[in-house]
């Protein structure tokens, strides 16, 4: 496992640690989301971004940089992606970049060309081995300093992260979850041991026998089983819509709700529309169905931008997802809708069509569909 992969995925599953990293309080992990961003021009994409999940300006977006490894045109890359993202996304948001390194050493600084950004209070560097030891107060800061640990002490700093885990953290599900990529840490560094060996280094042998352990076993096992009727579901859905049942007597025989069985049709139908037709179908979703997210400026903002453009569905699609990138509230609300359903087994694969659902999806995904959802919100309001 690479390094910063490491890294990622502990930003990914525990946010908090980021932020007790850079000295901020772990609370505020709770306004961000964790995500990366393509900067199409160029192919780059940038994959470790904390955006703010409200609009709410006063709060920066973090550009993470974990490096490991000697790099000279570092500085050129990250000041080069953070430039053409500004350009391109123009977020309401300030910039802040984030460096973690593992010492000095590592580093390549460029001063001739970025000084004046390297020294500024938007740029943070984070070297981990003279991170001071009040530091190791912090669960975050502990785990995250276990990845440069040498490997003959790793398995004592591990004991003693997941006793202070056990301390601190009070749902089960996120302690398993520490614990097992704590586990993975050090299987990583000590790549001549078995699993079993290093459960019994880490005494994990003893802590999975415990009633708290087998709690929480139990209830992954009870969520896989929810997964699994959960799909099973979905498949009777795809099922019963290929045999033209109406939604009432679908949501009556497998006992679900209607909007439920609604909202699986509509993702069943956008799975064969290409990736536009599925942008501009979400977004009329979100201006006739989901109203609250949408301010009367943004509404004039939104109606003056698509007004010039072609009905080209890929012209409309690129400017609508371009649009929201600045609205992080209408972005994540968009995914939502956008998520995948799990695959269908080969059986399942009858295509639903335009009669059997509640509206012709094909006849209205233009602009003026478009314009119509934005006019229809703006006299309901």
């Amino acid at each position: 496992m690479k390094t910063d992969t490491i890294f990622y995925s502990l930003f990914q599953e525990f946010p908090r640690f980021f932020f007790e990293l850079i000295d901020r309080p772990p609370d505020e992990a709770a306004a961000y989301e964790f995500t990366s961003r393509e900067i199409k021009q160029l192919a780059f994409r940038i994959d470790g971004l904390f955006l703010p999940t409200a609009e709410e300006p006063e709060k920066p977006f973090y550009l993470a940089e974990v490096q490991f490894q000697p790099d000279a045109d570092l500085y050129y890359r990250i000041f080069g992606e953070l430039f053409l993202y500004l350009r391109q996304y123009k977020p309401v948001n300030p910039w802040r970049v984030v460096v973690i390194y593992p010492n000095r050493r590592i580093e390549h600084e460029q001063m001739l060309q970025f000084q004046e950004l390297l020294t500024s209070q938007r740029v943070q560097r984070i070297y981990l081995d003279e991170l001071p030891e009040t530091a190791d107060r912090s669960l975050g800061v502990k785990i995250v300093k276990l990845v440069i640990e040498p490997a003959e002490t790793a398995a004592e700093l591990a004991r003693q992260s997941i006793a202070m885990a056990r301390q601190q953290l009070s749902d089960p599900i996120v302690l398993r979850d520490l614990i097992n990529l704590i586990e993975t840490i050090i299987v990583y560094k000590l790549p001549e041991k078995s699993r079993e060996e290093i459960a019994a280094m880490l005494n994990l042998s003893e802590l999975k026998q415990t009633r708290f352990y087998q709690e929480v076993k139990q209830e992954g096992l009870e969520e896989g089983l929810e997964q699994g009727e959960r799909q099973a579901k979905l498949e009777a859905i795809r099922r019963m819509i290929a045999f033209g049942m109406n939604l009432e007597t679908i949501a009556q025989l497998l006992d679900l709700s209607l909007e439920f069985v609604r909202q699986t049709i509509k993702k069943i139908q956008r799975e064969s529309m290409s990736v536009p037709e599925q942008n501009i179908d979400s977004s009329i979703e979100l201006l006739t169905q989901q109203r609250s997210l949408f301010s009367a400026a943004q509404l004039a903002e939104l109606a003056q931008l698509i007004e010039p453009l072609s009905d080209e569905s890929d012209v409309l699609s690129a400017a609508i997802s371009s649009w929201a990138e600045n609205y992080p509230s209408i972005q994540s609300a968009q995914s939502k809708l956008l998520e995948p359903l799990p695959p269908a087994k080969a059986s399942e694969t009858a295509a639903v069509s335009p009669e059997s659902s509640e509206s012709q999806m094909g006849d209205r995904l233009n602009k003026q569909a478009l314009k119509n959802a934005i006019l229809l919100y703006r006299d309901i309001r």
